[in-house]
């Protein structure tokens, strides 16, 4: 079990790193929307590679974020039976869930979204808009964010077994739940 806490322990910072740079795109975003506003309002100045540009770093905070969001244990859950079950239930209940729901998904996205990728690089695919950007690495952050959650899932499922196990002493977040507020 070692290794594998090993592997999840490196996965974790993984996630961390992109997480930190799905936080810089969020600030980039903002200051991208707000100069372009500015211009288009203030000079009747407007530039569609702008736009894009705002679109390419949203997309870049969903799919880079959420292996972090994950890793933080702050995704969204349907909250019918985990918030009034134990501690270990809500484990078990997470092992299930990562298995047959989570790494299936994640996997067949990352593996369906590649060829996507791939022809737009092949192709060397640009906006059909005028001024346009390039479009495949808006495409890429789409199976690089599906395999970044696949190989988060894993991460989670490792420290969740050991975690039900009793040898993970740092694990006691994993089982926290906190009820949404309303």
């Amino acid at each position: 079990m070692r290794p594998l806490l090993a592997f999840s322990r490196g996965m974790d910072a993984v996630s961390a790193a992109f997480g930190r740079i799905a936080d810089w795109m969020v600030l980039a975003a903002c200051v991208v929307s707000a100069g372009n506003a500015v211009i288009r309002y203030g000079f009747s100045m407007s530039s569609n590679a702008w736009l894009e540009v705002q679109w390419y770093l949203f997309a870049g905070v969903v799919m880079l974020g959420a292996s972090y969001t994950l890793e933080r244990n702050e995704h969204v859950r349907v909250d019918l039976v985990y918030g009034s079950v134990s501690a270990r239930a809500r484990l078990w209940i997470d092992v299930f869930g990562i298995i047959f729901f989570l790494l299936p998904a994640m996997a067949l996205l990352a593996w369906m979204t590649w060829p996507f990728f791939w022809d737009a690089w092949v192709r060397g695919e640009g906006s059909p808009n005028a001024g346009g950007l390039i479009r495949w690495p808006v495409k890429l952050v789409l199976p690089l964010g599906f395999l970044l959650v696949t190989l988060q899932g894993l991460s989670e499922l490792v420290k969740r077994v050991a975690a039900l196990m009793g040898i993970a002493p740092d694990a006691a977040h994993l089982a926290e739940y906190h009820r949404p507020e309303q």
